[in-house]
């Protein structure tokens, strides 16, 4: 099959069965990208989302828009866009066309009380899958808690918890680089290099062989 056409059947499939936004939508696209398709590695679907996140835009249409763009490039993106994006214009068109009939239908109000838990469920199961892919431990285990309860409780925005990590994760990672250099150059400074230091071992490997058994 045409990829062109397997996207743009994968988005507006998920697109149209998918009530709970952008979240509900991760662990699908996940499963039929990464899982199912291996078109993506898990790292950088994790990366995507990341990105998608920290854009302006719907999360699920940023999202798709990046994925397609990193399968087929810009007639990739829009085929994926549009796939995501018409499901809901279809959908909503109808519904505002004909919400006065059943809005204040009880079967339908039944019905989304059901979907509620379940839309829960599907914006909780990614948080664990890319838990694991992110490399969660006991040692950075802090940082998704902290940013979770900076979130819920003082309203930050997420744009800013990102932006944070990733300064974060930069000046870190530029620490241990410049230990790093400092140990070896400690080292350096100690022996000279390896070839005076490799010479310098030679002959007391030497001199300790005359001595015990000369």
């Amino acid at each position: 099959m045409n990829i062109y056409l397997e996207a743009f059947g994968i988005f507006f499939k998920i697109g149209a069965f998918t009530i709970g936004g952008g979240y509900a939508m991760v662990p699908l696209i996940e499963n039929e990208i990464v899982t199912k398709r291996k078109w993506i590695a898990q790292e950088d679907f994790i990366d995507l989302l990341a990105i998608s996140q920290s854009t302006p835009g719907i999360l699920a249409v940023n999202i798709s828009i990046f994925i397609g763009y990193k399968l087929r490039g810009i007639r990739g993106s829009i085929i994926t866009a549009l796939g995501t994006i018409l499901p809901s214009f279809i959908i909503i068109l109808a519904i505002a066309l004909f919400f006065h009939s059943f809005q204040d239908n009880p079967i339908v109000e039944r019905i989304f009380k059901g979907i509620r838990p379940a839309v829960v469920a599907l914006i909780a199961a990614p948080t664990f899958t890319m838990g694991r892919s992110a490399k969660i431990n006991r040692y950075n285990l802090w940082i998704p808690v902290v940013s979770a309860l900076l979130i819920w409780l003082l309203g930050f925005s997420p744009i800013w918890i990102i932006i944070a990590a990733g300064v974060g994760g930069f000046l870190w990672g530029k620490l241990r680089k410049v230990k790093s250099l400092s140990r070896k150059k400690y080292f350096h400074d100690l022996y000279g290099g390896w070839k005076p230091a490799f010479f310098y071992g030679a002959v007391r490997y030497l001199f300790l062989i005359r001595k015990y058994y000369g």
